[in-house]
C-alpha cells in the first residue's frame, strides 16, 4: 500500500473518520477521569451502570450527566478497534491527523477525528458532524471545501442522515423531507458495517444485555440511551418467526408490543431488581413514557433513512461481512402458555421436523450485522429489486470475511479504503 502516499498533495479532500457506538472514549468534564472505558477491572467485569443517562420526568428529555467525548477508543483487551485504521491512513495515505481549529496546511492531506458520545440520538450527533465540517471550512479559508467520510457501523447512520438532512432535526414529524444539505458538504461516503437496516443484535442487547468483557451493559442502561433505540430492524424486515417458519409481522417500535412480551424495563424480574434498587413505582412509570419516547423517534429515524430523497452527487461505498453467521429474526414459541422469545438457533425447543432454524433465523454477515442490511435490502437475493420503500443509492460494495469488530483492520477493507479515497474518477 505504500504506493498510494506517492504524488498525494494540496487538492485531497479531509478525511473524518466516524467511530460506530462505543467507539469514543468518554471522561467526567469536571475530573477528566475516564469512565469508558474505563480501567482494565471496569472494561472486564464492570457493571457499566455509570453509562446509564438520566432524563427529565417531565419533558422526557436527555440531560448532562456530565460526560463527555474524549477520543478514540482506538485498543483494549489485545483488540484493535481503531488504531489500525489511523495507522493506514497516516503510513500508507499520507494523511496526517489534524484537530479543528488547526489551521490547513495546503500541501498536506489531513484527516478528523469525530469522536462523540455515542450514547446520544444520533440526529444530535449530525449537528457535530455539520459543526466539524464547518470548522474545517474556516481552518483551510475555503467556504465550499468538501470532505470525505468513513464511518463504521452506527457512524454510517450517522453519516446517512447528516447526507439526507444536515444538522436539521426532522423526527419531530412524519414528513421526513430530505434536503440534501449535509451531501453538498461530502465527496464520497465509505460506510463499513454499517446497519443500514437495522440489527436483530441490537434487540438482543434489550433482552439480555450487550456483552463487554466477561459482563455485559445491562436492558435498564441501554434503555436509556437513545442511540441504541435506532439501530432497530427497519420496519420493512421480518424480525419475528414462528417455530413452523411462519413470517409474523408485529411492529417492533409499538411499546404495547414489548409490555406483551414483558421484555427489557416490562420484564418482572428486572422490575423486582429495580425496585429491590431503590426504584419507585413513579420512577419506573417515567421510564416506560420515555421509553415509549424514544421508540416512536426511532421509528421515525429508521424511515428518515430510506424516504425518496433528491439525486444527490456524493458517492456512497459500502464495505462489510458476509461469511459469519448474524442474527436476523427472533423466534417466538409457546411454553406453559406463555410467548418466549429465543434468540439464537440452539435455544429453540418446540422443533417443526423439516424446518432448518440456522437458515430461518441466521444469515450471512459479520456477526452483527447481515449483509442484506449492510445492502439496505429486505432479502438476499440480488436479483430482486430493493424495496420500493427504501431509496439508498450506492457507487459500490464490497464483501470481506470479517467480523465486526475487526473490519477497520482487515488488510482487503485498508487496501480498497485508499483506493476509493485517492482516486479521482473513483468508481
Amino acid at each position: 500500500m505504500q504506493l498510494y502516499a506517492r504524488g498525494m498533495g494540496a487538492g485531497q479532500p479531509p478525511v473524518i473518520f466516524i467511530p460506530g457506538i462505543l467507539g469514543s472514549r468518554l471522561s467526567e468534564r469536571a475530573s477528566g477521569k475516564n469512565v469508558w472505558p474505563g480501567s482494565f477491572g471496569n472494561l472486564v467485569f464492570g457493571s457499566q451502570a455509570n453509562l446509564a443517562l438520566p432524563f427529565d420526568p417531565k419533558t422526557l428529555e436527555v440531560l448532562d450527566d456530565g460526560l463527555v467525548p474524549d477520543g478514540l477508543f482506538d485498543q483494549a483487551l489485545g483488540q484493535d478497534y481503531y488504531g489500525e485504521i489511523q495507522r493506514t491512513l497516516e503510513a500508507h495515505g499520507g494523511y496526517r491527523q489534524a484537530r479543528a481549529g488547526e489551521k490547513c496546511e495546503p500541501a498536506q492531506p489531513r484527516y478528523y477525528v469525530l469522536d462523540y458520545d455515542w450514547r446520544q440520538d444520533n440526529v444530535r450527533t449530525a449537528g457535530k458532524l455539520d459543526a466539524l465540517i464547518d470548522q474545517i471550512r474556516r481552518d483551510c479559508a475555503k467556504p465550499a471545501q468538501q470532505v470525505d467520510i468513513v464511518a463504521h457501523s452506527m457512524g454510517g447512520l450517522v453519516t446517512r442522515y447528516y447526507l439526507r438532512y444536515g444538522s436539521t432535526d426532522v423526527l419531530d414529524s412524519n414528513a421526513l423531507k430530505p434536503n440534501l444539505r449535509g451531501a453538498a458538504k461530502v465527496r464520497r461516503a465509505i460506510l463499513l458495517g454499517t446497519p443500514d437496516l437495522g440489527s436483530v443484535t441490537s434487540l438482543h442487547g434489550f433482552l439480555t444485555g450487550r456483552p463487554i468483557g466477561l459482563s455485559s451493559v445491562p436492558p435498564e442502561v441501554l434503555a436509556t440511551l437513545p442511540s441504541t433505540y435506532e439501530l432497530f430492524p427497519h420496519p420493512l424486515n421480518v424480525w419475528l418467526v414462528t417455530a413452523d417458519g411462519k413470517e409474523l409481522l408485529r411492529d417492533l417500535f409499538d411499546i404495547d408490543l414489548w409490555r406483551r412480551f414483558e421484555w427489557s424495563i416490562f420484564n418482572p424480574e428486572l422490575r423486582r431488581q429495580l425496585g429491590r434498587a431503590g426504584w419507585s413505582a413513579q420512577r419506573l412509570s417515567d421510564f416506560e413514557r420515555y421509553f415509549e419516547k424514544r421508540l416512536e423517534r426511532a421509528r421515525r429515524f429508521v424511515w428518515s433513512l430510506s424516504r425518496k430523497a433528491p439525486p444527490m452527487k456524493t458517492q456512497v461505498v459500502l464495505f462489510g461481512g458476509n461469511c459469519v453467521p448474524t442474527p436476523a429474526r427472533l423466534l417466538t414459541e409457546e411454553e406453559h402458555g406463555d410467548s418466549v422469545v429465543r434468540l439464537y438457533p440452539q435455544d429453540v425447543r418446540q422443533r417443526v421436523s423439516g424446518v432448518n432454524y440456522e437458515q430461518l433465523m441466521l444469515e450471512p454477515g459479520d456477526g452483527l450485522v447481515t449483509k442484506a442490511s449492510l445492502l439496505a435490502r429486505e432479502n438476499l437475493d440480488p436479483s430482486q429489486p430493493r424495496h420500493p420503500g427504501v431509496d439508498f443509492p450506492v457507487a459500490g460494495a464490497f464483501f470481506l470475511c470479517e467480523r465486526h469488530e475487526k473490519l477497520t483492520g482487515n488488510v482487503s477493507f485498508q487496501d480498497n479504503l485508499l483506493h476509493a479515497l485517492l482516486s479521482r474518477d473513483w468508481p
